[in-house]
Parts: C-alpha cells; sequence; structure tokens
C-alpha cells in the first residue's frame, strides 16, 4: 500500500464520520437515547446523564463503507475482509441491542452477562469457521521471537477466549470523553503497520479505516462529549481488534499494544478478588480511570496520559518488527 492509498482511505473514513456525526446525533437525541449514569460511580459523571449514546454507529458505518469501496477499488476485498466487517457488526449488533434495553428500562442494564457471552461466543464460533475456509493457522507466536505455540484443535477455544476478553476489555475501557475513541486509534494503526509489513493489503484497508473512522468520531466524543459510543461502539472495537491481531498473526502482541485495555482489566479483576477475599479494595474505584479520578486528577488529563501511554506501547510493539 502505498503513502497515498493510506491517505486516501483515512481521508474517507474520516470525512464519513464527520458528516455522519452531525446526522445521527440529532437523531439520537430526537428518539432519546440518552446515556445512563451508573449510581455507584463518580459523582461528576451525572452531569453526562442524558448525552446521546449508541454514537459507535456513527463509526462503525463509516468503517464497513470505507472497507468495503477501497477494498474492492484496490481489489483486495477477501475472505478476511468478511470476516473483520463480520466480527465487527456482529459485536456491533451484541452493544446496539445492550445499549437499547438500558434505554428502554431506563437504567444502567442491559442485557445480562450470559446473554452477552453467549452472543459474543456464537460470533466468535462463526469467525473461526469462516477463517478455516481460507488461509487458517493455529499457533500463537511469541513476540519479538521465531517460537510458536501450536494449539491444534484448542485454537478455537484461544479464539474464542482472545475476542470476548478483549470485546469486554475495550468496553469497561469506556468511561471517560474520547479515552477509547483514542487509545483504539492507536491500537488499530500499530495493527494497520503489521499488516502492511506481511502484504496483508486487504486487513490493512479495515485496520486504517477504523483509525479515520475513530478519529472523525473523536471531533464529537472529546471532552465535553456531544455522543457517546456506547456498548454498540466498545464491544465492536474490542472484537474487531482482537480479530485484527488473529488475523495479522501477531496476537500476543497485542498484550502490549492494548495495554491500557489489558490495565483497566487486571484492575476491575483485582478490585473484585481483593474485595471478596479480604473486605478490603486496592483501588479507590475500578477500572483504573476511576481510581484517576477520585484521585483528583482532570478528565482531559487522564485521558492524555492513557493515550501517550498507548501510543509509547504500541512504538515498543511495532519498532522493532518495522527493524
Amino acid at each position: 500500500m502505498s503513502i497515498e492509498t493510506m491517505l486516501i482511505i483515512l481521508a474517507i473514513s474520516f470525512i464519513s464520520s464527520v458528516i455522519l456525526g452531525p446526522i445521527i446525533i440529532p437523531m439520537l437525541r430526537r428518539f432519546k437515547f440518552g446515556q445512563s449514569i451508573r449510581e455507584e460511580g463518580p459523582k461528576s459523571h451525572m452531569k453526562k446523564a442524558g448525552t446521546p449514546t449508541m454514537g459507535g454507529v456513527i463509526f462503525l458505518l463509516s468503517i464497513i463503507a470505507t472497507t468495503v469501496i477501497m477494498s474492492l477499488v484496490k481489489g483486495a476485498f477477501t475472505s478476511q475482509s468478511i470476516i473483520l466487517i463480520l466480527v465487527l457488526v456482529g459485536y456491533g449488533v451484541v452493544g446496539f441491542l445492550d445499549d437499547g434495553l438500558k434505554i428502554i428500562f431506563k437504567r444502567n442494564l442491559g442485557l445480562t452477562s450470559l446473554q452477552k457471552l453467549i452472543a459474543q461466543i456464537v460470533i466468535s464460533i462463526a469467525a473461526y469457521f469462516l477463517m478455516k475456509l481460507g488461509t487458517f493457522h493455529n499457533t500463537v507466536q511469541i513476540p519479538f521471537t521465531d517460537f510458536a505455540i501450536h494449539l491444534g484443535v484448542f485454537y478455537m477455544l484461544f479464539l474464542i477466549f482472545w475476542l470476548v476478553g478483549f470485546s469486554n476489555a475495550v468496553n469497561l475501557t469506556d468511561g471517560l470523553d474520547g479515552l477509547v475513541s483514542g487509545t483504539a486509534s492507536i491500537a488499530f494503526a500499530a495493527y494497520g503497520v503489521l499488516a502492511l509489513l506481511n502484504d496483508q493489503l486487504d486487513v490493512a484497508i479495515f485496520a486504517f479505516s477504523v483509525v479515520g473512522a475513530l478519529l472523525g468520531f473523536l471531533i464529537f466524543n472529546a471532552n465535553p462529549a456531544k455522543v457517546f459510543m456506547g456498548d454498540t461502539g466498545s464491544l465492536a472495537l474490542g472484537g474487531a481488534l482482537a480479530m485484527l491481531s488473529i488475523l495479522v498473526g501477531q496476537e500476543l502482541l497485542l498484550l502490549i499494544i492494548g495495554i491500557i485495555f489489558v490495565l483497566e482489566t487486571l484492575s476491575v479483576i483485582m478490585q473484585v478478588t481483593s474485595f471478596k477475599l479480604t473486605g478490603k479494595r486496592i483501588f479507590k474505584m475500578s477500572p483504573l480511570h476511576h481510581h484517576f479520578e477520585l484521585s483528583g486528577w482532570s478528565e482531559w488529563r487522564i485521558v492524555l496520559t492513557f493515550w501517550l501511554t498507548a501510543l509509547v506501547a504500541a512504538l515498543i510493539a511495532v519498532v522493532p518488527e518495522v527493524l
């Protein structure tokens, strides 16, 4: 892929999001698709109640349109393109249903955990069998080495765990204006570069379509947010990012590239485990971004710090591969 092609992909997806924003956001307001705020969350978030949610629809439409158009133009619309779109849309639909139920019942509870889990597993299994129709691997590469772990028949279980895990990790991270939009942009850009190094034009087109779409969405999602992506966006992004790491053949590298998502999830696990075992909390509140909020950090300071951390982690992961 030439620099010009990459810039065109970024421009089309960015402009698409910028155009769709003023069209979709008023529609969300008109239908009263406002965010419900958790009562146990930081009190400062109560002022965000009623802000339109389900805004993930904006960048999902942009990503799909840009990926399909540019893939067809470049003759790179493959089974891998279909798998990525399937996971993106599938997890997005799960999030859409979750958001919709929260709005209907006017509370911060949508689908049950079991319902979401079953839906996520079904989508992951569908992606696995589509993978088997094309170029398929059942190994997991150890980053920065020539070693790979052969999982054989257990690879499907790994794929399910990876997609479901990172989908929910990104969802947990989506708690501050612009936080996921920025960190996910960086992660997808990193995997876009890795895809180019592997001569995977189809995968790279998808990755950079996501980057452009998210940067366009960030115009409306940055603090103070005019719209939230909701589970519609965060679940879709997490699932697609995990699938992207699998198709590029650098699954475990996501633990570095997606370090913010990993830390946010670990903070929840540590908090719950500590409270159940000892009755004491490690953090003032979890996920991790809430701990910094209650420690007196401004929302912008937290978001910028997390963005910078994500950028440094992505460079640490990608630069050795480039060299």
